[in-house]
């Protein structure tokens, strides 16, 4: 078997065991099918290349058939799991992780809030700066594990994705010194995916803390109705030049739509916020 995408076999080897994935049976013209749908309607693939592929697959230990029906083995179902962690992101491993520890530190921190405030008018400026803090810290420290965790999980289905590749070398000598030299090559990565994890952090946090606090110390400087206006037009710029540019930079979209989906987004959160807010 291989992982290199090279030819068109390798691409429909891909594509079968994405569609098979769940390892149960199906027909080769039901499988067909499904191909022809990833061409939008157009045959992009000969029955007689599908054949071939499921043939080289079949010798491979990738699938079984029996007579017009192609089913996974324990080893394709494996391998496939392998290209949906890689291809699909079904696991939500960087939300969950963002989820507990954001849920969890914010909880506290507003509790502490919500008793800090009502001590003093003073102090409920102190713990509004508390819950900014708390949110900025929660950024650090989900992004850091959440990021870790999830890269982690990326570079060690690429590495079995490898492995799998390598097998096929025939020569058991040559196999295993490949083998080990992949092992070394991730425990580099390893090292690697913590710093730039934790880079990405300290940016996370410090950004939340600062493009929270400069509307809100503007607000508590300046005098009303000013205070209000400007303190709003600083969180405009922030999001749209900033937040905006930043992402259409990113995802190579056009501004117009990064801008307009950015400020649905923004606003939906806003409404929601207060909303909850206003009943809690």
């Amino acid at each position: 078997m291989s992982f290199e995408i090279q030819e068109l076999p390798d691409v429909i080897r891909v594509i079968v065991l994405l569609n098979l994935s769940k390892g149960t049976p199906i027909k080769k013209s039901r499988l067909k099918r499904r191909i022809d749908k990833v061409c939008v309607g157009h045959a992009c693939v000969e029955m007689a290349d599908l054949e071939k592929t499921l043939q080289e697959m079949i010798s491979e230990g990738l699938i079984m058939q029996q007579d017009d029906t192609v089913q996974l083995t324990k080893q394709g179902v494996k391998l496939s799991k392998e290209w949906e962690s890689l291809l699909l992101k079904k696991e939500p491993i960087l939300e969950v992780v963002a989820g507990l520890v954001d849920g969890s530190i914010t909880g506290i921190v507003v509790i502490v809030s919500a008793f800090i405030a009502a001590l003093t008018v003073k102090a409920a400026i102190f713990a509004a700066f508390l819950t900014l803090s708390a949110v900025a810290i929660t950024n650090f420290s989900s992004f850091l594990l959440g990021g870790i965790t999830e890269d982690l999980a990326d570079i060690l289905t690429l590495q079995n994705l490898m492995s799998y590749s390598l097998s096929d070398i025939p020569d058991k000598k040559e196999r295993d010194k490949s083998l080990m030299l992949v092992n070394k090559l991730f425990t580099l990565l390893d090292k690697e995916i913590h710093r730039s994890n934790l880079y990405a952090a300290i940016i996370c946090g410090t950004t939340t803390f600062l493009a929270g606090s400069i509307p809100i110390v503007t607000y508590i400087l300046l005098e009303p109705p000013l205070n209000f206006i400007l303190s709003l037009t600083i969180v405009a710029i922030i999001i749209g030049v900033f937040l905006v540019r930043y992402r259409s930079k990113k995802t190579r979209v056009n501004w117009k739509i990064t801008f307009y989906e950015t400020i649905a987004i923004v606003i939906i959160a806003t409404v929601a916020s207060v909303v909850i807010g206003g009943i809690a």
